[in-house]
């Protein structure tokens, strides 16, 4: 059996060659025109894979760079208006001391209630504070619209109680800003823990100046009553008809009870009480209307002017309160400052490392991409030349 070798297939076979070694070619002059080893997923199937796995992840990274900023934004808002905010109640408690003074008169007194009221104003609009975006800053996950309004003669408040977690980078999540339920709304009475008034029908001087607890492992809790049966007697009551305690007053000496001390000074009269228990809560803006009605009272008869002061002591209470709250309020959102930070680090160093494996899966290594494509080109060239010297191949030639 003779084999034979046409001319055609010689041809072909050339041809076929030239064309393969012309799209190596070309595959590695795209490769060398864009400086990336993939130029389709074909290259290298597995690696194509984690590289689109590694562009989502840088992806998703961008994304928790832009949910930090904007919640770094909204965040330092906060910061903003609550140091505005204490600043205000500072300048408040000032006020109350300066109103507690017995000889100021009632022209004064008006003064500091109208200073009083533009206070309150002020701070009815920092706790409608906004992001610059439209969006409320303390409005919870309703801030859409302002959270805070005058009605009936209090403010009313129309966002919810939902503090927001954003995930800033993989797995971490920093909260919002505070709802302003949180801030202006619970805040507590008195010392925090236990508060106290003086009966509204109070005949004599007595003040109550200062109460505190303590002993915490006497103190239950409960609802307290100091009773007077004369100038220099009383009894104290908890929550059945008899006394627990009983005891002989000196002004400006504390009463001890159930792991309680109560500062009473003045004079008070038989029959007048003065009532202790836990700490309630009440709105910010509460507290200083409370104070603002105290000071438009007039008062004219020693008992009304005992009143006034008991309640502006009540208020320098509540006041000192507040203003530890609006402290621990900006301590918490410091604190989610810093986690946006710390994150940003994070972000930063993983960027850094999946960028690294992604340039080492896509990016060309010039050297032997170069050096490819001068064999490449050879080659090529060596193949043309081979074609070129078959075409001249001839019998008739060999004949001749």
């Amino acid at each position: 059996m003779n084999n034979r070798i046409s001319t055609g297939l010689m041809y072909q076979q050339s041809i076929t060659t030239m064309l393969a070694k012309q799209a190596k070619l070309a595959h590695t002059q795209q490769q060398l025109a864009s400086g990336q080893k993939l130029i389709s997923a074909k290259d290298d199937p597995v690696a194509a894979g984690n590289a689109v796995g590694l562009d989502r992840t840088l992806a998703e990274l961008e994304r928790f760079a832009a949910n930090a900023s904007a919640l770094q934004n909204r965040l330092g808002l906060q910061e903003n208006a609550l140091k505005l905010v204490g600043d205000a109640m500072a300048r408040v408690h000032e006020l109350t001391v300066q109103a507690n003074n017995a000889a100021l008169g009632d022209d004064s007194r008006k003064a500091i209630s109208a200073e009083l009221k533009s206070i309150h104003d002020g701070l009815l609009d920092l706790a409608n504070s906004t992001d610059g975006t439209g969006r409320y800053l303390f409005g919870g996950t309703a801030d859409g619209s302002a959270p805070f309004a005058l009605a009936s003669g209090g403010v009313i408040y129309s966002g919810d109680q939902t503090q927001r977690q954003v995930e800033i980078a993989p797995d971490t999540f920093v909260s919002d800003t505070l709802p302003g339920s949180e801030i202006f709304l619970r805040l507590r009475t008195g010392t925090g823990r236990i508060d106290g008034a003086a009966a509204g029908a109070n005949t004599g001087t007595g003040l109550l100046m200062d109460l505190s607890v303590t002993d915490s492992s006497a103190y239950d809790g409960g609802q307290y009553r100091i009773r007077f049966t004369g100038p220099a007697t009383y009894e104290v009551y908890g929550a059945g008809p008899t006394p627990i305690s009983t005891g002989t007053y000196t002004k400006g000496q504390s009463i001890a009870f159930a792991g309680v001390q109560v500062k009473i000074d003045g004079q008070p009269n038989a029959g007048d009480e003065f009532n202790v228990g836990p700490s309630a809560t009440r709105d910010v803006f509460a507290t200083l209307q409370n104070l603002i009605g105290a000071l438009e009272t007039n008062p004219t008869t020693d008992a009304q002017r005992a009143s006034m002061q008991n309640q502006l002591q009540a208020a320098m209470r509540d006041v000192a309160s507040a203003q530890g709250h609006m402290i621990d309020a900006r301590a918490s959102g410091g604190a989610q400052l810093m986690a946006i930070d710390s994150a940003a680090e994070l972000r930063d160093a993983n960027s850094v490392t999946l960028k690294g494996t992604l340039s080492s899966l896509r990016d060309l290594d010039w050297a032997e991409a170069i050096g490819r494509y001068n064999l490449e080109n050879t080659a090529l060239q060596a193949a043309q030349s081979v074609f070129m010297q078959m075409q001249q191949l001839s019998l008739f030639k060999m004949m001749g």
